[in-house]
C-alpha cells in the first residue's frame, strides 16, 4: 500500500510540475542545452553550482527592491528595504556575519507608495512578496551548503542578467517596462533550469530545487503583468525581442559555467 500511495503521489508531483511548466516553456525560446546540464551534474561542479545559486536569489531581491525604491515607494521606505537586505548583502559581498543570523530577518516597515502612482501599490505588494521569498530561498541555499559541507565563497557573476540588461531602453516609461520583461525571463529560465537539474542530483537538493518551482513560475508572471500594465498597451513585441536575446545567451558557447551561463565552451 505504501508503494502504491508513493507512485500515487509521484504522479500526482508530475502532473503537477508539467502544468507549471507549460507556460514557462512557452515563454521561453529554447531549453536548457543538454551540454550545461552534462556540466552542471558533476559532483565538482555543484559547489559552484550552489555558489552562484545562492548569489542569483540575492540579486533577484536586490533588483525587485530597486525597482521599488525606483518607481513606487517613499524615500523613508526605500531606507527601509536597504536596512532590510544590508545583512544578506554584507555575508554575500564582504563575508561579514553569521548566515545562521539571517534565519527570520523581516521588513522592519510597511511601504508607503508614491503619491499619484496607478501602479506603485501593485508593484510594492508582488514585489514584496517576491523578496520575502528570494531571501528565504537564500538562506534554504545556506542549509543546502552546510549540509553538504560546502564553504561560501566570493564568485564573479555571469554574463547573464548584464547581456539581457544592456538592452533596456533608456527612457521612462520604457524602460521600466523592460526591466520587468528581463525579470520575467530570469524567473521562467531559473523555473526551466530547476525541473531540468532536479532528478540529475543528489534527492535532497532535487526535492529543494522542485520545491522551488511554485514561487519561481509565479514570479515570471508577476513581472510579466506589472509590464504589461504599466506599458498600457500590447508589448509581446518586445517580449519577443527579449526572447531572442535570451535564447542567444543560453545557447551560445559560454567560457564561464554558472547557473545561467550558455553552452560550455
Amino acid at each position: 500500500m505504501r508503494a502504491i500511495s508513493e507512485r500515487r503521489t509521484n504522479s500526482m508531483l508530475s502532473a503537477e510540475i508539467t502544468q507549471l511548466l507549460s507556460p514557462v516553456k512557452q515563454f521561453l525560446q529554447c531549453e536548457t542545452p543538454a551540454q550545461w546540464l552534462a556540466m552542471a551534474q558533476k559532483p565538482e561542479n555543484l559547489p559552484l553550482l550552489l555558489q552562484d545559486h545562492l548569489i542569483c536569489e540575492l540579486k533577484a531581491a536586490q533588483s525587485a527592491m530597486y525597482l521599488i525604491r525606483r518607481y513606487a515607494s517613499d524615500e523613508q521606505s526605500g531606507e527601509a528595504l536597504l536596512q532590510w537586505l544590508k545583512p544578506f548583502e554584507d555575508f554575500t559581498y564582504r563575508q561579514q556575519g553569521d548566515w545562521r543570523a539571517l534565519a527570520g530577518l523581516s521588513l522592519k516597515k510597511s511601504m508607503l507608495p508614491k503619491a499619484n502612482s496607478g501602479y506603485a501599490q501593485d508593484l510594492i505588494d508582488k514585489m514584496v512578496l517576491l523578496i520575502k521569498e528570494e531571501l528565504h530561498h537564500f538562506y534554504q541555499v545556506l542549509e543546502v551548503m552546510a549540509a553538504n559541507g560546502i564553504e561560501y565563497e566570493k564568485i564573479t557573476s555571469s554574463r547573464y542578467a548584464r547581456g539581457l540588461l544592456r538592452h533596456v531602453r533608456t527612457y521612462e516609461p520604457q524602460a521600466m517596462v523592460d526591466k520587468l520583461i528581463c525579470g520575467a525571463f530570469i524567473e521562467a529560465r531559473s523555473c526551466e533550469r530547476f525541473a531540468k537539474l532536479a532528478p540529475l542530483l543528489p534527492k535532497p537538493i532535487a526535492d529543494f530545487y522542485i520545491s522551488l518551482l511554485r514561487s519561481e513560475a509565479r514570479h515570471y508572471q508577476d513581472y510579466l503583468t506589472l509590464a504589461t500594465e504599466i506599458a498600457g498597451q500590447d508589448i509581446s513585441e518586445r517580449i519577443a525581442f527579449f526572447a531572442a536575446i535570451e535564447a542567444e545567451l543560453i545557447s551560445s558557447p559560454d567560457a564561464d559555467f554558472k547557473f545561467h551561463s550558455g553552452v560550455p565552451a
